[in-house]
């Protein structure tokens, strides 16, 4: 988490922004929850415990500019409300997104077979791809369940 944290650090300073105690709890907040996605309201809920006096607004521009600098991503699964990741440029293709329509848990998963059609997409538009996202909408096993 370390090294990360101050890849996030440099990557910041070149765009001439500090890491501030603020956004430094929001990052590591991302960074022991690489899994998770969390909304403004949730980052906010989790910050406060270590930040008392931390604003929801403050909240609110610091998740916007990590998703403008592509430290975050922002996601809008249609639940009215944005939630955020940690983006791992590394980590090649995103991965994809299973959002159940009851309990609206969201569980990644990273096979995608996509590749073939990426290519013929690419051969027959010219479009170079640089990625994509897919995303399943239905029940989890435990709303399933409870049917």
């Amino acid at each position: 988490m370390k090294g990360r944290l101050g890849e996030i650090k440099e990557q910041l300073a070149r765009r001439e922004h500090r890491l501030t105690p603020q956004r430094e709890a929001i990052v590591r907040l991302f960074l022991e929850r690489p899994d998770e996605h969390l909304s403004a309201d949730e980052v906010f809920t989790h910050i406060r415990a270590r930040l008392p006096e931390i604003g929801l607004s403050t909240v609110y521009r610091t998740l916007e500019l990590l998703a403008e600098l592509g430290i975050l991503q922002k996601l809008d699964f249609g639940a009215g409300r944005s939630q955020y990741e940690l983006s791992l440029p590394d980590a090649g293709h995103l991965h994809h997104h299973l959002i159940c329509l009851r309990c609206g848990k969201i569980r990644e998963f990273q096979p995608d077979g996509l590749e073939e059609l990426e290519e013929a997409v690419a051969r027959e538009t010219g479009f170079e791809i640089l990625d994509h996202s897919l995303r399943f909408y239905g029940l989890c096993e435990d709303c399933r369940d409870e049917r």
